[in-house]
């Protein structure tokens, strides 16, 4: 399926630009599509393109990593010699107790289970990474540790969690404001999972807006897998938010997202989308032209209908 082949509604702004959406649990979601946002490059354009679409009222959902890519955010694995820990991590820990023991234990998913038991030699360059920069409690995580995004990223880098997403989410919200006057809540989010325990929202990614207990790292994750996941992480915003507010809109953007045949949730989706075999193989990772050849919706314009 392409995305010409995804079923859009149309209408036109107060100014009469046309766009399309798509009806989801009783809003709009209205795709802002770029090209693949290459490392240090402005987001000023992305923003601008949302802006001229956007009304009193709209949510602007951003994915994390097109953020942090823009703020250079990426780290090169090639850098890394794995060490004797990394190793543990990524073999003993992740590929054999997670994927063939805990995963089917706490009933994780089975698409996760599969991806852990097919590990890379790479992880372990990856598990060391995460070591340095994050320590045990997020390397013991078995997959997506720390946020860290191998799947939209070129080569042999990969993208950490931007660096105040709430700053950058008031950012662009007083940015939106001053070119066309619309208050806008800008939310930037991330597809970890936040979880509920009774009335406690907590997630294992580092950093989530004020009312999720963050940083929780693999005892995050563990003790999730026996709560409430109640989807994706808000991580800023650009005003107060309830964190019931925050995750239903974040599920809405994520809803979209999966819909898209461009979507690039892992690493093997990316080799699916990008039709490269060999993203896994050494020596042969994803490129810029690979990316920058589909493309993207990194943030959505959410409007209550």
């Amino acid at each position: 399926m392409t995305s010409k082949e995804l079923d859009y509604e149309t209408d036109k702004t107060v100014t009469g630009i046309e766009y399309k959406y798509r009806e989801i649990k009783g809003y709009k979601v209205i795709p802002i599509e770029t090209h693949y946002i290459k490392p240090g490059e402005s987001i000023d354009f992305m923003v601008d393109n949302a802006s001229k679409l956007s009304q009193e009222g709209d949510y602007l959902v951003i994915a994390e990593t097109p953020i942090s890519v823009s703020q250079g955010r990426l780290v090169d694995e090639a850098d890394y010699t794995p060490s004797l820990k990394a190793s543990f991590l990524a073999t003993y820990w992740s590929k054999y107790l997670w994927g063939y023991i805990l995963g089917p234990a706490l009933g994780i998913k089975k698409r996760t289970i599969k991806n852990l038991r097919k590990l890379p030699e790479e992880t372990k360059r990856h598990k060391e990474v995460v070591l340095d920069l994050y320590g045990w409690k997020h390397a013991l995580k078995p997959a997506s540790e720390a946020g860290i995004d191998l799947s939209n990223a070129p080569g042999t880098y990969v993208s950490l969690l931007p660096e105040r997403p709430d700053l950058v989410a008031k950012d662009i919200h007083k940015t939106i404001q001053n070119k066309v006057n619309q208050d806008v809540t800008v939310l930037i989010i991330d597809t970890d999972a936040t979880y509920k325990r009774k009335n406690k929202y907590f997630t294992g990614l580092p950093i989530a807006i004020p009312g999720i207990e963050s940083n929780k790292g693999v005892f995050g994750y563990t003790m999730g897998q026996l709560c409430e996941n109640v989807g994706s992480t808000p991580l800023g915003c650009s005003r107060d938010i309830s964190v019931e507010e925050g995750i239903k809109i974040a599920n809405i953007a994520e809803d979209y997202q999966r819909e898209l045949p461009t979507a690039m949730a892992t690493i093997h989706s990316a080799k699916d989308v990008l039709k490269s075999d060999s993203i896994e193989d050494e020596g042969n990772e994803i490129s810029v032209d690979s990316l920058d050849s589909i493309i993207h919706t990194p943030a959505v314009l959410i409007r209550k209908l």
